[in-house]
């Protein structure tokens, strides 16, 4: 075999790894405010709070709103994700294993991305229930409440993101699965199917935080409470070793999340597996 791979290879893999990173690695950087091509260690999301009209005399100066300004930074983090493909091997195996290296590598990065952006929520303050019921009707309509307290726009870009169980607790409410309420057919979030309920879009995510095995937080949020950055998006690296006969694939990114405006988000409580 060559010492050097072939560049035909190289770009097919990493349009493979790139792909896959957006169709299925990822499920809930497109639900927030994402910010591309940042330069540097860190950047800053501004938080702007709400303005005041006011009238004016004739030919009188218009009023100014006063807009308060609260920049919130974000910094990012460098990830990696690497495995070795033996030159043998890929002889042996009907599989393709290019392609199976390239999904692992997105998925793995792909976790991370939710895994900064569920961590960034994590930090909300705002919070309904006590970790000692499921999820209901009634726990999810309080939250809503709490958003809607906090004149949160209701403009589509609202969104839920719920664990597995609070999941199948969901399909128990008649107003979640039936068309009545949701329509016939379902939005999709980067591949993963998802539902429109009570203006919101609600996202099955399994990583969601838990603690004391029970205790399970869910969150319902405006797309502009939390930031994503990225400084570089997925990409790939693919290296010759002689020595071990066998190709070595990294996959990188630099990203990073951070919570910009608590009244925009609010923590559900739920007792998991109750």
């Amino acid at each position: 075999m060559s010492v050097s791979i072939d560049q035909v290879f190289v770009k097919q893999f990493e349009a493979d790894v790139h792909l896959a990173y957006q169709q299925m690695g990822t499920k809930l950087r497109s639900t927030v405010r994402s910010k591309s091509g940042v330069v540097g260690q860190s950047t800053t999301f501004q938080s702007i709070g709400r303005g005041t009209a006011s009238t004016k005399s004739r030919h009188g100066i218009v009023p100014v709103m006063n807009l308060n300004h609260q920049p919130v930074e974000c910094v990012l983090q460098d990830y990696y994700a690497g495995d070795w493909v033996d030159a043998l091997d890929e002889l042996k195996t009907n599989v393709d294993e290019r392609r199976v290296v390239a999904s692992a590598g997105a998925y793995a990065l792909g976790r991370k991305t939710d895994e900064l952006i569920i961590s960034a929520m994590d930090n909300a303050s705002a919070y309904v229930g006590d970790f000692t019921t499921g999820l209901t009707k009634d726990l999810i309509l309080e939250a809503v409440e709490k958003i809607n307290e906090k004149d949160v726009p209701d403009d589509g870009r609202r969104f839920a993101v719920v664990g597995v169980h609070q999941w199948n607790e969901l399909l128990g409410i008649n107003e979640f699965v039936s068309a009545e309420y949701v329509g016939d057919s379902n939005p999709f979030i980067n591949g993963f199917e998802a539902r429109k309920w009570l203006g919101i879009t609600w996202v099955l995510h399994n990583d969601l935080p838990l603690a004391s095995s029970t205790n399970r937080s869910c969150f319902i949020y405006h797309a502009s409470s939390v930031g994503h950055a990225c400084g570089q998006e997925v990409k790939t690296d693919i290296t010759w070793h002689g020595e071990r006969a066998a190709h070595f694939i990294s996959n990188s990114m630099s990203q990073g999340a951070v919570l910009i405006d608590q009244d925009g988000i609010v923590r559900i409580k739920c007792k998991d597996n109750a």
